[in-house]
């Protein structure tokens, strides 16, 4: 009976939120071995997802994955996306302060970039309604920066929209943050 219980218990938490650690489980089973067996078990059903190495998720959607490298938000184009400003069919790209590998990894059979940022230039983000939870997503102030620092400049298009839906007074405020020359590398993209 203890069992059925358990993995009730574990079935309404799993449910509720993005993405769980294997500790997760095992904190409200209680014993480490059986809370990985039960993983396991769901995992062979296909009940959850493994994300990353002790990361999963009910949801099969790479976006998921920001949770796992936290501190982190997503960014660029896929931020532009968010906006509806980039309509090209994009990969979930990631900005964090980890010192992980960056560049592209496959989690949920979707390829997932990976960008590394100094902890100074880690700000401007909002938690955005995805489905039926909040992701970080850089702002439109942010995005156009990281585009600029990441040196993924887009099109003229698409810095005409983002011209259209960002605030200056917002944009200046973050760029006092960078030197000078960066500074000025950003703000001729949208004068």
């Amino acid at each position: 009976m203890g069992k059925i219980i358990h993995l009730h218990k574990l079935r309404e938490f799993l449910k509720s939120t993005p993405i769980f650690r294997a500790k997760d489980a095992e904190l409200i089973v209680k014993n480490k071995n059986y809370s990985y067996l039960m993983l396991h078990n769901l995992f062979k059903k296909g009940e959850i997802k493994r994300v990353t190495k002790g990361w999963y998720s009910f949801y099969d959607d790479p976006v998921v994955s920001v949770f796992c490298f936290k501190p982190a938000y997503i960014g660029l184009q896929e931020a532009l996306s968010f906006y509806e400003i980039w309509e090209q069919e994009t990969n979930v790209v990631l900005v964090t302060t980890r010192k992980v590998r960056v560049g592209i990894r496959k989690i949920l059979d979707s390829n997932v970039i990976l960008h590394r940022i100094s902890p100074k230039y880690f700000f401007g983000f909002d938690y955005l309604k995805y489905e039926n939870f909040f992701v970080p997503i850089s702002d439109i102030e942010k995005t156009l920066i990281d585009l600029v620092y990441f040196n993924e400049i887009p099109g003229k298009d698409v810095l005409k929209e983002i011209k259209k839906q960002m605030n200056e007074e917002k944009l200046k405020g973050y760029l006092k943050k960078f030197p000078q020359k960066f500074r000025k590398k950003v703000y001729n993209l949208v004068v």
